[in-house]
């Protein structure tokens, strides 16, 4: 197992054991990752970019819930 494999698989374990509050926090970093994957041509698993939207879509969804009515 790669590097790059590794930090991947720690980093979706990292988001798993996560409040589902907070997950949306590790986004970036997984962003990051999947960047590096792509930089060296190697293709991203559906899974870990599912998650990768998932996260997004709750860090968007974080913004409005601070949002005064």
């Amino acid at each position: 197992m790669t590097n790059l494999n590794s930090r991947l698989d720690l980093l979706i374990s990292k988001i798993k054991q996560e409040s589902p509050s907070a997950r949306f926090r590790l986004q970036p970093q997984l962003n990051r990752l999947i960047s590096e994957f792509e930089a060296e041509g190697r293709t991203v698993r559906r899974d870990t970019r599912l998650l990768n939207e998932e996260l997004q879509n709750e860090a968007i969804e974080a913004q409005f819930d601070n949002m005064p009515v």
